[in-house]
C-alpha cells in the first residue's frame, strides 16, 4: 500500500500566503520598535531633572553672580493657621529672580573689575547703583552674608544718602522651618570704588535701606465702583507685593452714587459671636464672606471686633479693636468685594429712598443660600437673635450648605505689621536658631487635666529633654505663655535663649508699629495684646531650624486634657 508523499506544506507556508505573512511580520516589528521607543522616552521624561530656575536653591544663585546663572529658592511646607500656606505654591511659581542660567559652584568673588578699555568712570561722580556690575555684586554679597535664608526676588538698587551707598530690597524666607510666607528686607550697602574695581565694604542692619522701600502702585484692574486696590495681581486674583512695599490697608471708598446702587450687598446683623475667641470669630466671619462670594454680593463688614478677655491685660472683653490690627486687610480687599459698614449705612441712608433701594431680611439661619440666589433686592440682611447657639453666624454654613458655601481661608492672612515684627526678630537672629514652644500658664496649674505638664516643663526637665534634641551653645527662641521668663534662667547655661520680650523696642512708643497702629486707631495708642504676642511667637517658632513642641516632645500629657489624645488624632 502506497503512503502519502513525504513533503507536506501547511496553509501558512503556501506561496499564495507568503506576501500576507510578510506584511504581518513587518507590522509586528514596527509596533514593537514603537512601543520600545515610547517606553524609553517615558522613562527619560520621568527621570530627567532639568536645571529649572524655579527649583534651585540660593546656593545656585550665588554661582550665578560669579558666572552666568539663573535660580531661585526651593519650596517647603507650612503649618500656618491662616491662609498664607494656601497661596505659597502659587507665589513660589510666580517668583522670579533676574535672569541668567544655572552654573556650577565657583569661588567667592569679593569685587568686580571693569576692563581698562571700558573703564571711563570719574571717581568723583556718585556711584551708579543701577550698574549691572554693582547690582550683581550687591546680590552676591547679600547671599553670602545671609546664608540661612532663601532669596525670592531682589529689587533694583537705589542711591543712598551718600555717594558711595546703595539701598536694595529683597523678599526671602528661612531655608529651614515650616513657614512658607515671604518676608521683606531692605538694607544699605557701603560700596568702595577703587579705579575700575568696586567692592562692598559693609551691609547695614535690618530695614536700614529705607530708599529701597517701594511705595504702593495703583492697580489698573480696579474693582468697579471702588478706589483701585493696590499691589500687583496675577490672573488668579491673589496679590504678589513687591519686596519692600509699604502696607496700604486703607478702607475701600465708593466712587459715585451710580457705583453704589449698581452693586448688590450682604450683611450679617446681631448674634452672639462678638467677644468670643478669635477662632470662633474667624469661623463665623468666613462663613459670611463665603456666602457673599457664593451670592456674588459685596460683604458689608464691621471693621471693629471685640477682643475676648483671654487676650487682654485687663482680663475684660474689649470692644473697638480694628480688624487691621490682626489681619491683612490689604490682601482681603484685593481678593474679595468688601465694604466698611459705617460707610455703607451713610450711603444707604443718603440714596436709599431716591434710588428705591430694596431690603430683604432673613431671620432664620436655616434659609439656604441657594434660596437667596434668586433674590434681586439691593441688600440681603441676615438677622440673628438672642438664643445661643442658634444665633451664631457659622450656623448658616452647617448641614447641606457646607457643601455649597466654602470658607475662603486663603483670604485671611496675619497682619503684615505683625509679620514685619517676625521678620525683624528673625533677622536679628540671622535666621539661625532652634525654637521651643513651652505651654504653661493655666494648663500647668490644672493638675487634674494635665497631671505631668508642670513637672515636664520645669527647667531641670527641659534641660534633660533638650540635651538630646538641640546642640549646646545654639540660639534657642522660646515661645511661651509663661509670664516670668526668669523661670527659664537655668537654660542659659547651655543655650543662648531668646524671648519675645527681648525685642520690646519693636512695638514701643518709638517704633514704626506703634505709630502705624495709632493712625488706624484715631491717634490713640494700641496695646500689644496677647493675641498679637501669640501670633508673632507662633510664626517665629515655625521658622526655627528645629521645632520642639510641648505636647509631642516635652510631655506625654494630651493637648486638650486627660484622655483626649486619641480624639485629637482622629
Amino acid at each position: 500500500m502506497l503512503g502519502r508523499p513525504v513533503s507536506y506544506r501547511t496553509r501558512s507556508s503556501r506561496p499564495e500566503n507568503l506576501g500576507k505573512n510578510s506584511l504581518h511580520m513587518i507590522a509586528n516589528i514596527c509596533l514593537t520598535i514603537f512601543v520600545i521607543g515610547a517606553l524609553v522616552v517615558t522613562i527619560i521624561a520621568a527621570t530627567y531633572e532639568p536645571d529649572d530656575p524655579l527649583f534651585q536653591s540660593s546656593t545656585k544663585i550665588t554661582t550665578f553672580l560669579t558666572s552666568m546663572s539663573n535660580s531661585t529658592f526651593q519650596s517647603n511646607n507650612t503649618v500656618s493657621r491662616t491662609g498664607e500656606d494656601l497661596m505659597a505654591a502659587k507665589q513660589t511659581a510666580l517668583a522670579t529672580f533676574g535672569s541668567g542660567t544655572d552654573a556650577a559652584e565657583t569661588k567667592e568673588t569679593n569685587s568686580y573689575e571693569t576692563s581698562s578699555s571700558e573703564c571711563k568712570v570719574d571717581p568723583k561722580e556718585p556711584l551708579d547703583c543701577k550698574d549691572p556690575e554693582v547690582f550683581q555684586l550687591m546680590m552676591q554679597k547679600a547671599i553670602e552674608r545671609f546664608k540661612d535664608i532663601h532669596f525670592n526676588r531682589f529689587g533694583k538698587p537705589t542711591p543712598g544718602p551718600e555717594g558711595n551707598t546703595c539701598d536694595m530690597a529683597w523678599r526671602f524666607r528661612p531655608k529651614q522651618g515650616k513657614a512658607t510666607g515671604f518676608n521683606k528686607d531692605y538694607r544699605r550697602f557701603v560700596i568702595n570704588r577703587d579705579n575700575c574695581t568696586v567692592s562692598v565694604v559693609s551691609i547695614g542692619e535690618y530695614h536700614s535701606g529705607v530708599n529701597a522701600r517701594k511705595k504702593k502702585k495703583k492697580n489698573k484692574n480696579k474693582i468697579p465702583g471702588y478706589e483701585p486696590a493696590s499691589g500687583l495681581q496675577d490672573q488668579g486674583g491673589f496679590s504678589l507685593p513687591a519686596a519692600g512695599e509699604m502696607v496700604n490697608d486703607s478702607l475701600p471708598v465708593v466712587e459715585s452714587e451710580r457705583a453704589f446702587i449698581h452693586r448688590k450687598y450682604l450683611i450679617y446683623v446681631g448674634g452672639a459671636d462678638r467677644c468670643k475667641s478669635m477662632k470662633h470669630y474667624l469661623w463665623s466671619f468666613l462663613c459670611a464672606l463665603g456666602e457673599a462670594q457664593y451670592l456674588k454680593r459685596t460683604l458689608v463688614m464691621d471693621m471693629t471686633l471685640c477682643l475676648s478677655s483671654v487676650y487682654t491685660s485687663s482680663n475684660q472683653d474689649e470692644e473697638g479693636k480694628d480688624f487691621r490690627f490682626y489681619f491683612d486687610f490689604e490682601h482681603l480687599k484685593q481678593a474679595a468685594s468688601v465694604l466698611d459698614q459705617d460707610q455703607f449705612w451713610q450711603l444707604w441712608d443718603k440714596w436709599q429712598r431716591k434710588d428705591k433701594l430694596s431690603l430683604y431680611v432673613v431671620e432664620d439661619f436655616r434659609v439656604s443660600p441657594k434660596k437667596l440666589t434668586e433674590v434681586k433686592h439691593s441688600l440681603i440682611m441676615r438677622k440673628f437673635g438672642f438664643v445661643e447657639p442658634d444665633n451664631f453666624w457659622y450656623r448658616v454654613c452647617e448641614g447641606e450648605t457646607g457643601s455649597v458655601v466654602q470658607r475662603p481661608w486663603d483670604l485671611i492672612r496675619k497682619s503684615r505689621r505683625l509679620m514685619d515684627l517676625v521678620a525683624a526678630i528673625g533677622s536679628k537672629l540671622n535666621w539661625d536658631y532652634d525654637s521651643v514652644h513651652i505651654v504653661r500658664g493655666e494648663k500647668a496649674r490644672n493638675r487634674h487635666l494635665w497631671p505631668n505638664l508642670a513637672q515636664d516643663t520645669s527647667p531641670d526637665a527641659l534641660l534633660s529633654t533638650l540635651q538630646n534634641k538641640i546642640k549646646d551653645g545654639r540660639d534657642v527662641y522660646i515661645a511661651t505663655n509663661e509670664a516670668e521668663t526668669s523661670f527659664f534662667e537655668p537654660l542659659k547655661h547651655k543655650y543662648t535663649t531668646h524671648f519675645l520680650n527681648d525685642y520690646k523696642e519693636l512695638w514701643d512708643q518709638s517704633s514704626e508699629w506703634y505709630s502705624d497702629t495709632a493712625k488706624l486707631n484715631n491717634g490713640a495708642p494700641v496695646e500689644f495684646d496677647d493675641y498679637m504676642r501669640a501670633s508673632v511667637d507662633g510664626e517665629l517658632f515655625l521658622r526655627g531650624k528645629k521645632q520642639i513642641e510641648t505636647f509631642n516632645d516635652l510631655t506625654n500629657d494630651c493637648k486638650d486634657g486627660v484622655n483626649t489624645c486619641n480624639t485629637a488624632a482622629i
